[in-house]
């Protein structure tokens, strides 16, 4: 067995079968089952009940909350316009809170920069842009090691292991691969930082599902070895058949919060999200 983090016999080899949920969490769920209206609590990191927009406009969020502990694959989905990126970007930083308050690891991190926000242990992967097309792959992955002062080769290992094509192609422009292969140079150079939490925004854009599944397939191994993800995704069922948790936003609030398994089977939620 390889002593690789990111692939081991933890990894999900059946899609079928899916992480257990962490046993801190005490998501509000209803008695009967059905998913309820979000609240706040203190994990590993938590955006409580932010509020703000962008520059001076109009408020996007409304006391919205999302939060991830250890291992956990925490989901953000919902219609086009809820604001889903929006509360992504407020967590990590790029867009001031009117109000709420961020926490990474019990530590107010609201007044950070986004950079000083990956110097604590953010990795944050935008759905756009999110790669140096010029570059090689390898040159790539070095770059996401830039507040590295130690010996990232370990690390740059783990990262063709789990993602093997990237060994093969380490010599190429990262403009010449594939949108899933660029999906996973982004995926590998945040990983390169040794993030705390790992944070991506519609990481399968624009990929066909096989290689949708594929990377969900990668994201499970990472969450795997300890590292929280938080995740918005359009892909809202497939997404959340992998979610230890969800939430459901609806212009820029919390409509719904529970686990994976507890909002594929709520009836309002695959009604009005899911399309019945």
């Amino acid at each position: 067995m390889s002593d690789n983090p990111y692939h081991n016999d933890r990894g999900n080899k059946d899609r079928s079968i899916t992480k257990p949920p962490a046993e801190s969490m005490g998501d509000p769920v209803s008695p009967s089952g059905a998913a309820t209206k979000a609240e706040g609590d203190n994990p590993f990191l938590i955006g409580r009940a932010m509020t703000g927009g962008y520059g001076k406009g109009a408020d996007i969020l409304h006391e919205c909350t999302i939060s991830v502990e250890p291992g956990e694959i925490a989901v953000i989905v919902g219609p086009n316009g809820a604001g889903k990126s929006t509360a992504m970007k407020a967590v990590f930083g790029m867009l001031n809170l009117r109000k709420g308050h961020v926490l990474l690891d019990g530590e107010d991190i609201t007044a950070l920069s986004p950079q000083d926000r990956v110097v604590k242990g953010m990795g944050f992967v935008p759905q756009t842009s999110n790669i140096f097309t010029s570059m090689t792959v390898e040159e790539n992955l070095e770059m996401g090691a830039f507040i590295r002062r130690d010996d990232f080769r370990q690390t740059m290992e783990q990262v063709y292991n789990l993602f093997p094509i990237l060994r093969d192609k380490r010599r190429q422009p990262a403009g010449e691969l594939s949108g899933g292969q660029r999906q996973q140079v982004a995926v590998g150079r945040a990983l390169m930082t040794k993030p705390k939490v790992l944070m991506l925004d519609e990481p399968t854009a624009g990929v066909s599902p096989i290689v949708m599944d594929e990377l969900f397939d990668r994201i499970i191994e990472v969450a795997r070895t300890g590292i929280p993800i938080l995740m918005v995704e359009q892909n809202a069922r497939q997404a959340l058949a992998i979610a230890d948790k969800g939430f459901v936003m609806v212009q820029g609030r919390n409509a719904f919060t529970g686990t994976g398994k507890e909002l594929l089977a709520d009836p309002e939620v695959r009604k009005s999200f899911l399309g019945g």
